[in-house]
């Protein structure tokens, strides 16, 4: 990003909208820090460069104007029902999570985030895909109860996210369904606990903004683009890594919140919907890895002998970092299991 006065403005009033949506203490607090959040991001959503921007920004708008006027409304009625003893019992806890499940992009309210995030510029990808699903998750998790209700979102959201990629060439609708899939993964993390959804939403953040400044460096945009990066072996081995890791393959650290959510879910005896999420997870995998594949085999690139002129810069710095970061998830997992 820029140093656009601008940018760091809206920046700033988008995290503030998140700190004030989690740390209020009524509905409407909530709700409000939610709308400055959506006023923050939808100017940063828009580009004069591409005119996809404006049909992507006016579609989000629509939706989270939508789920936060349906949000105020339940949250109004169920007052005005407290305060009138005549009226029976207040609205179900339920109902307002609908709103809040439309807004983080969870299954079955998943069918305006394709749309809009494959009008994107990889930056606000990333944000849309991390920053804006922070504050409604943690709204949710004021509400939720391990319950049929909630399980079948789970089930939803593993099950849409594994079977939405396989057909696609994007790699914005890849990481789409990709986040979709985390996205169930890290609801059953927050009926574990706060600590355990904070673990696995910090981990998954690392690793996707760690293959979305890979994508960026290089402008990739579509699976066969991968195929021609010849010559480009070690940031083949660089996004590959993180999108093995982000996918969850054990020997990498993207495994290490995974493997916290199962202990959790057979702990309290979800072992049926435990062995579902793992299957769907492998689905996921299935499509990383037909990316692998394409981009290795296909096209191979000779070792040349000689002295090798290799240009680094920063963006290439922070991406081997974050690849090795993602590489000593083994050594991490062993040295957690024995300290416990």
């Amino acid at each position: 990003m820029p140093n656009n006065p601008t940018k760091i403005l809206l920046s700033t009033t988008l995290i503030g909208g998140i700190l004030i949506s989690i740390s209020s203490n009524s509905w409407l607090g909530a709700w409000m820090g939610l709308e400055i959040n959506l006023m923050s991001f939808i100017p940063l959503m828009s580009s004069q460069e591409n005119i996809f921007t404006t049909e992507a920004s006016l579609k989000y708008f629509i939706i989270q104007a939508l789920a936060s006027s349906v949000l105020l409304f339940l949250v109004v009625m169920e007052v005005l029902i407290n305060q009138n003893p005549m009226v029976g019992k207040e609205i179900h806890e339920y109902v307002i999570m609908t709103p809040l499940l439309m807004k983080m992009g969870a299954a079955p309210m998943h069918w305006w985030f394709p749309s809009v995030m494959e009008g994107l510029s990889w930056e606000n990808c990333l944000l849309m895909m991390t920053v804006q699903k922070a504050a409604p998750m943690m709204l949710t998790s004021y509400l939720m109860k391990v319950d049929y209700l909630i399980l079948a979102v789970v089930m939803m959201s593993v099950m849409v996210g594994s079977a939405g990629g396989m057909n696609q060439t994007s790699l914005r609708k890849i990481l789409t369904y990709s986040s979709i899939n985390h996205t169930g993964w890290m609801l059953m993390a927050l009926a574990g606990g706060s600590n355990l959804w904070m673990m696995y939403f910090a981990m998954y953040s690392l690793l996707t903004a760690a293959v979305i400044m890979t994508t960026k460096m290089y402008n990739i945009s579509f699976i066969n683009q991968t195929m021609s990066m010849s010559g480009k072996t070690a940031t083949k081995f660089v996004l590959f890594t993180n999108l093995l890791s982000l996918g969850g393959l054990p020997p990498f650290i993207g495994f290490l919140p995974k493997w916290a959510v199962i202990q959790t879910m057979i702990t309290n005896n979800l072992s049926s919907v435990m062995t579902m999420m793992v299957i769907t997870s492998l689905a996921t995998l299935y499509y990383y890895l037909r990316m692998c594949y394409s981009s290795f085999i296909t096209l191979h690139s000779e070792v040349k002998w000689g002295p090798v002129a290799f240009k680094v810069n920063k963006t290439t710095t922070y991406g081997v970092i974050l690849s090795s970061v993602s590489m000593m998830g083994l050594v991490a997992c062993t040295m957690i299991t024995n300290i416990n």
